[in-house]
């Protein structure tokens, strides 16, 4: 879900503590580009091999993947974090990162015994872990903490500026609140957001950029995309007289669709980060989240 940088406790950013959750290449025909390759590649088969012999060891803390494989999301916080960590004597001292297009990919290379672990926002997590109960487990102790933002391109400020107000009206409504019941508390009869009737758009459309492989930020169910990150889209546009068409595409794809103006706004779970920053701007977060480590039991 390619390498730019991103997707123990969730908590949108100024609500009440009782909502405090656990949740955030090219080929050449030279010699040496061979020779270069065929490296890469007996280096990362050296890594999935030695994943999948240590696979049998338990894994119960950040400190026992020290020489361990550990794979991520392609271009998420999780790549990069955890790239940042092998070889790092002063820190994880991972042997290897393999990456995946997408996060079930990277689940499923662990359910194999093809790495050891897999490193991935702690509310997706949890999903998974839910998904296969007798096999997975997640670490008791959160990787890092990170905030999501939504991502504006620098030449529209102004937009920025109305997703800020709108933002903030929405926490102070408990709108946010609702939303994050109906997804992460999942309460009883919790309904989220839904349109007032009779809506209307007098300020036309804007274009949300999104990677619908991210439950429960955004995802497919019965053909449309749903979540945290596509309802509360629809709460800002339908706040501030805008109709909303998400498009789907890889997470890696999200700045450069907004910076050229294919999209409007990048809504993904999005981390604020300094590299990114350079790029986009963002607007105040609406939520905190974790990166958290899935494991075998």
């Amino acid at each position: 879900m390619k390498k730019i940088t991103r997707r123990s406790f969730l908590a949108a950013a100024g609500l009440s503590a009782a909502l405090a959750l656990t949740a955030c290449s090219s080929t050449s025909s030279s010699t040496a580009a061979s020779a270069s390759s065929t490296a890469s590649e007996a280096a990362s088969s050296a890594a999935s091999g030695a994943a999948s012999e240590a696979s049998t060891q338990a894994i119960q803390s950040l400190e026992d993947l020290n020489g361990k494989t550990v794979g991520v999301q392609l271009g998420t916080t999780g790549d990069l974090m955890m790239s940042e960590e092998v070889g790092k004597a002063d820190g994880l001292n991972l042997a290897g990162v393999e990456q995946y297009s997408k996060a079930a990919d990277a689940v499923q290379a662990l359910l194999t015994n093809k790495i050891d672990a897999v490193c991935i926002d702690d509310q997706v997590a949890k999903n998974f872990v839910a998904a296969n109960p007798d096999e997975l487990t997640m670490l008791d102790t959160a990787y890092s903490e990170e905030s999501y933002a939504i991502a504006v391109s620098k030449d529209n400020p102004e937009l920025t500026e109305k997703l800020n107000s709108a933002i903030a009206e929405l926490k102070e409504d408990g709108t946010l609140d609702a939303i994050l019941n109906k997804y992460i508390a999942k309460e009883e009869g919790a309904t989220g957001y839904v349109s007032p009737e009779g809506t209307e758009y007098p300020n036309g459309t804007l274009v949300m950029a999104t990677n619908a492989a991210f439950d429960p930020y955004e995802y497919i169910e019965n053909g449309e995309i749903v979540g945290i990150d596509a309802e509360f889209a629809k709460a800002l546009c339908d706040k501030l007289g805008y109709d909303l068409e998400i498009e789907d595409m890889e997470f890696d794809s999200i700045i450069a669709a907004v910076v050229s103006g294919k999209a409007d706004f990048g809504m993904a779970g999005m981390t604020v980060t300094p590299e990114r920053e350079e790029q986009i701007d963002f607007t105040d977060t609406y939520c905190t989240a974790a990166q958290n480590i899935i494991v075998l039991k």
